[in-house]
């Protein structure tokens, strides 16, 4: 059954608290706070992923952390008996694919797959690849991604199958504000609008930063609103670091689908949020932390669901 929440079970996770547990279960009665706590799980996660291995992004991974918990644990109505084809419910697609390990953490804690499995990212014949592939079968993963500036003309393709086949299910797709420097995007935006594809919520992570520097400096986007706009989009702004904030412009999101426009998210996050010495800076974009960094931000994440 295609329903928000996940198959994680008290059994799982004896040291965690009841209160989170049922919140993972049955998370249309989620409050923010047990969101928040399960958005520092997946930071921790992310963190020691990359660390164990010397590998990864956390950068971009940790400020989405907030988007991931909100999306997979409260928004989306997706079914963790995966199938490709996700007919009869919600799919989401991640195009900027180098953070995959938010993305692993959120499939993982919502019951794709053994959370366990988080200790295998990025090592030899492992699923959690540096890069969402599909070569392994991943549960949860449909595209491969990575190769930046495709995922919006996938989600639009999902969106449209969706149409075709009278689901009324929505696609969820996200984007780096850095990726938009590829060409693609801009004629997937311009087609989605065109074709009416009013049941696809796109989010564009607007941080600020890619992995040359600041965006304003490697390729200036001015305003994002104005041209998001003008491809006759529905924009709305979201701050991606307030739970609130992010878990009430979803829903507002929702109740704007299927009026003719295709929507996006302007979200506002900070590179590394929740590890102070990682925050608001692009060097943190593909640089894994020491043994006394990955400590250190530790102490910042507190434990709520059990590390792996």
């Amino acid at each position: 059954m295609a329903v928000p929440g996940s198959k994680i079970s008290q059994s799982q996770f004896p040291n965690c608290p009841p209160l989170l547990i049922f919140a993972a279960q049955s998370l249309t009665m989620a409050s923010v706070q047990e969101l928040q706590g399960i958005a520092s799980q997946v930071r921790r996660d992310i963190v020691r992923m990359v660390h164990a291995v010397q590998s990864g992004h956390p950068g971009g991974s940790l400020g989405c952390a907030d988007y991931f918990t909100a999306l997979f644990f409260h928004t989306m109505k997706h079914d963790t008996d995966f199938s490709m084809d996700g007919k009869g419910e919600d799919l989401f697609f991640l195009s900027n694919g180098h953070i995959s390990p938010v993305y692993y953490s959120a499939l993982a804690r919502s019951g794709y797959f053994e959370v366990k499995e988080l200790a295998s990212f990025r090592k030899i014949n492992s699923r959690l690849q540096g890069h969402p592939t599909t070569h392994e079968h991943l549960p949860g993963i449909r595209i491969a991604s990575g190769s930046l500036g495709q995922g919006m003309s996938v989600a639009i393709g999902a969106a449209l199958s969706k149409k075709l086949n009278n689901d009324n299910h929505l696609v969820f797709s996200l984007h780096g504000d850095g990726e938009l420097d590829e060409g693609q995007n801009w004629e997937a935006i311009m087609f989605a609008a065109h074709h009416k594809v009013d049941n696809l919520i796109a989010t564009v992570d607007v941080n600020g930063q890619q992995i040359d520097g600041p965006t304003k400096k490697v390729m200036g986007l001015d305003s994002l609103r104005e041209k998001f706009e003008a491809f006759h989009w529905t924009v709305i702004e979201m701050d991606g670091n307030d739970m609130d904030d992010v878990v009430k412009t979803f829903d507002k999101a929702k109740s704007l689908s299927g009026q003719g426009k295709p929507i996006c998210i302007l979200m506002k996050t900070e590179m590394g949020k929740g590890v102070d010495f990682m925050e608001g800076s692009h060097e943190w974009h593909g640089i894994a932390p020491n043994d006394e960094q990955l400590a250190k931000a530790l102490i910042q994440l507190p434990e709520t669901l059990g590390d792996y």
